[in-house]
Protein backbone atom coordinates (compact mmCIF):
# COMPACT_ATOMS: atom_id res chain seq x y z
CA UNK A 1 0.00 0.00 0.00
CA UNK A 2 2.74 2.40 0.70
CA UNK A 3 6.68 1.94 0.91
CA UNK A 4 7.28 5.07 1.98
CA UNK A 5 6.59 4.28 5.76
CA UNK A 6 8.59 2.03 7.85
CA UNK A 7 5.89 0.93 9.86
CA UNK A 8 2.24 0.03 9.79
CA UNK A 9 -0.79 -2.01 11.97
CA UNK A 10 -4.02 -3.32 11.55
CA UNK A 11 -7.02 -2.92 13.16
CA UNK A 12 -10.85 -3.54 12.74
CA UNK A 13 -14.00 -0.83 12.66
CA UNK A 14 -15.83 -1.41 15.44
CA UNK A 15 -19.77 -0.91 15.80
CA UNK A 16 -19.13 1.78 18.19
CA UNK A 17 -16.49 3.27 15.82
CA UNK A 18 -19.58 4.05 13.60
CA UNK A 19 -22.08 7.15 13.12
CA UNK A 20 -25.34 7.02 12.40
CA UNK A 21 -25.05 7.16 8.93
CA UNK A 22 -23.20 3.91 9.25
CA UNK A 23 -19.54 5.10 8.66
CA UNK A 24 -16.33 5.92 10.89
CA UNK A 25 -17.29 8.62 12.63
CA UNK A 26 -14.55 11.31 12.08
CA UNK A 27 -13.21 11.55 15.82
CA UNK A 28 -12.61 7.94 15.85
CA UNK A 29 -9.62 8.19 13.74
CA UNK A 30 -7.57 9.31 16.75
CA UNK A 31 -7.71 5.81 18.16
CA UNK A 32 -6.43 4.32 15.21
CA UNK A 33 -3.56 6.85 14.80
CA UNK A 34 -2.94 6.47 18.55
CA UNK A 35 -2.55 2.80 18.25
CA UNK A 36 -0.07 2.86 15.06
CA UNK A 37 1.92 4.95 16.58
CA UNK A 38 2.50 3.12 20.44
CA UNK A 39 3.16 0.20 18.04
CA UNK A 40 5.48 1.65 16.24
CA UNK A 41 6.98 2.96 19.56
CA UNK A 42 6.82 -0.32 20.61
CA UNK A 43 8.45 -1.98 17.92
CA UNK A 44 11.58 0.69 18.28
CA UNK A 45 11.98 -0.08 22.45
CA UNK A 46 11.34 3.38 23.07
CA UNK A 47 7.77 2.99 24.08
CA UNK A 48 8.68 3.29 27.75
CA UNK A 49 11.34 5.72 28.33
CA UNK A 50 13.15 7.24 31.55
CA UNK A 51 14.17 10.62 30.33
CA UNK A 52 12.15 12.60 32.54
CA UNK A 53 9.23 14.23 30.41
CA UNK A 54 6.48 12.87 28.00
CA UNK A 55 5.25 13.37 24.96
CA UNK A 56 1.86 15.66 24.81
CA UNK A 57 0.13 16.31 21.74
CA UNK A 58 0.41 19.94 20.05
CA UNK A 59 -1.46 19.88 16.77
CA UNK A 60 -3.58 17.44 14.96
CA UNK A 61 -4.23 17.86 11.06
CA UNK A 62 -6.59 15.29 9.48
CA UNK A 63 -7.43 14.74 5.75
CA UNK A 64 -10.79 12.74 4.90
CA UNK A 65 -10.48 10.97 1.64
CA UNK A 66 -12.85 8.17 1.70
CA UNK A 67 -15.46 6.25 4.08
CA UNK A 68 -14.78 3.46 5.76
CA UNK A 69 -17.49 1.29 7.51
CA UNK A 70 -18.41 -1.54 10.46
CA UNK A 71 -16.13 -4.52 10.26
CA UNK A 72 -13.71 -3.10 7.55
CA UNK A 73 -10.14 -4.03 8.18
CA UNK A 74 -7.52 -1.02 7.99
CA UNK A 75 -3.78 -0.47 7.77
CA UNK A 76 -2.35 2.96 9.75
CA UNK A 77 1.00 3.72 8.35
CA UNK A 78 3.03 5.78 10.34
CA UNK A 79 6.40 7.70 9.83
CA UNK A 80 8.25 10.57 11.83
CA UNK A 81 8.75 13.16 9.66
CA UNK A 82 10.64 15.62 11.97
CA UNK A 83 12.58 15.68 14.98
CA UNK A 84 12.98 19.52 16.61
CA UNK A 85 14.25 20.26 19.64
CA UNK A 86 11.24 20.11 21.77
CA UNK A 87 9.07 18.29 19.63
CA UNK A 88 8.08 14.98 16.41
CA UNK A 89 6.38 15.37 13.70
CA UNK A 90 4.07 12.10 12.72
CA UNK A 91 2.98 11.62 9.68
CA UNK A 92 -0.29 8.96 8.83
CA UNK A 93 -1.85 7.13 6.37
CA UNK A 94 -4.89 4.77 6.80
CA UNK A 95 -5.73 2.30 3.93
CA UNK A 96 -8.78 0.12 3.75
CA UNK A 97 -7.61 -4.02 3.23
CA UNK A 98 -7.08 -5.58 1.18
CA UNK A 99 -8.38 -3.31 -1.24
CA UNK A 100 -5.67 -0.32 -0.60
CA UNK A 101 -8.10 2.16 -0.74
CA UNK A 102 -6.40 5.57 0.63
CA UNK A 103 -9.14 6.51 3.71
CA UNK A 104 -7.34 9.53 5.57
CA UNK A 105 -3.83 11.14 6.40
CA UNK A 106 -2.82 13.03 9.37
CA UNK A 107 -0.28 14.81 10.85
CA UNK A 108 0.65 15.08 14.90
CA UNK A 109 2.95 17.20 16.86
CA UNK A 110 4.00 16.20 19.99
CA UNK A 111 6.19 18.06 22.13
CA UNK A 112 8.34 16.88 24.83
CA UNK A 113 7.53 18.22 28.38
CA UNK A 114 8.92 18.38 31.72
CA UNK A 115 5.60 17.06 33.48
CA UNK A 116 6.09 19.15 36.76
CA UNK A 117 6.95 22.34 35.13
CA UNK A 118 4.41 22.42 31.80
CA UNK A 119 6.94 23.55 29.74
CA UNK A 120 9.12 22.08 26.59
CA UNK A 121 12.28 20.52 27.16
CA UNK A 122 15.05 18.66 24.91
CA UNK A 123 14.01 15.44 23.27
CA UNK A 124 16.76 13.04 24.62
CA UNK A 125 19.19 11.63 21.85
CA UNK A 126 18.65 8.13 23.50
CA UNK A 127 15.43 8.72 22.54
CA UNK A 128 15.41 9.90 18.94
CA UNK A 129 18.16 7.36 17.36
CA UNK A 130 16.09 4.64 16.32
CA UNK A 131 14.60 7.06 13.77
CA UNK A 132 15.57 7.37 10.47
CA UNK A 133 14.42 11.30 9.48
CA UNK A 134 17.00 12.62 6.76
Amino acid sequence: MSGEYPFSTRTRVGFSDTDAQGIVYYGRYNPYFDLARVEYLRSLGVLFHEAGGEFVMRANEVEYLAPARFDDELEIHIRVSRIGRTSMTYEFAAFKVPEGTPLVTAQQTLVFIDLDKRRPIPIPDAYRAPFDVG
